[in-house]
């Protein structure tokens, strides 16, 4: 039989109509808060190594230039993981925050904390990170912060080695400290890791950021999925997997995933703010809303979302 590219181009207009329709429906659905997991065939074990535990200590350095609000947005999720008895809109980014702590044996606390902020305007060893030069900001920075986890976050006009490529956070380790680097993907790689605020490269859907800056809300999925691998695999020996291409690890192991029935092209469930009309699934505090990344849970060894 011979089909028409007429014909195939209505189907293909139709079948983006029924998709955007689905997700608009799902944005309005009244929902509860009530968790739920993905089957996935990923596999991660845990290889005996070191997990980071206890009190957390961050150092956070803000390599370019920053606008307040990212700045806020990314203290504000940190403060947002400890649990408050004050926290009473759900879900909450503590019961995401639960499934990170569930990967201990005795699934005790952990308390993560902002102790120290730089800021470095100027690049100071400019605009293309390698990882000698990442090693030397390091050392600049976080020399007389040893009992600390510096974050190195990048803004849109720095490139990092690494970033892009494979994840849009990536972590390493410096004579035996771990530490975590988080870009601004707008320019570099804004289709891979700008999604689902941006749409160029992974389907029709596309959501408002809640913050009105895809960098940023980019930057915190970027950031949760990062600080997921950093706690669950700081030295490169505890939990992930591996393939012929790259190390899979529990924050980057249900990509695109932030709701309930997701596929490819859609989030899943998840909320609208009716303020500014953004895609959130979980709440922070002060009134903040977040839209969290799905984690592989150990427990069920699938994708758990927080709704």
């Amino acid at each position: 039989a011979v089909v028409s590219t007429q014909s195939t181009g209505k189907r293909q207009i139709a079948m983006a109509y029924c998709l955007r329709n689905l997700l608009l429906l799902s944005f309005f659905l009244v929902v509860s808060s009530n968790a739920a997991t993905t089957p996935t065939t990923v596999d991660i074990t845990n290889h005996g190594g070191s997990l980071l535990t206890g009190n957390l200590s961050l150092t956070f350095i803000w390599y370019g230039r920053f606008g307040r609000t990212t700045k806020n947005v990314m203290t504000e999720f940190v403060k947002s993981l400890t649990k408050d008895d004050n926290f009473s809109l759900q879900p909450h980014v503590t019961e995401w925050w639960d499934i990170v702590e569930g990967f201990q044996e005795a699934n005790s606390p952990i308390t993560v904390q902002v102790s120290k902020e730089f800021d470095d305007a100027n690049y100071s060893v400019g605009k293309s990170l390698t990882t000698n030069l990442v090693n030397d900001l390091l050392r600049r920075y976080h020399k007389d912060n040893l009992n600390s986890v510096p974050v190195i976050f990048t803004d849109k006009d720095v490139k990092v080695q690494g970033l892009c490529t494979e994840n849009c956070s990536i972590h390493g380790v410096l004579e035996n400290k771990p530490y975590l680097i988080v870009g601004d993907p707008e320019k570099e790689c804004i289709g891979q890791c700008g999604w689902p605020f941006n749409k160029e490269q992974n389907g029709p859907i596309q959501i408002n950021p809640l913050n009105g800056h895809v960098g940023t809300d980019a930057m915190v999925v970027a950031f949760a999925q990062g600080l997921v691998n950093l706690v669950t695999n700081p030295f490169h020996n505890a939990f992930f997997t591996s393939n012929n291409i790259h190390t899979i690890e529990p924050g980057t192991a249900c990509p695109r995933i932030f709701g309930t029935g997701a596929f490819p092209g859609y989030p899943g469930r998840i909320r609208i703010d009716p303020d500014n009309g953004g895609g959130f699934n979980s709440h922070g505090i002060n009134g903040h809303k977040f839209l969290l990344p799905s984690i592989w849970d150990p427990k069920t060894k699938s994708c758990w979302t927080l709704m």
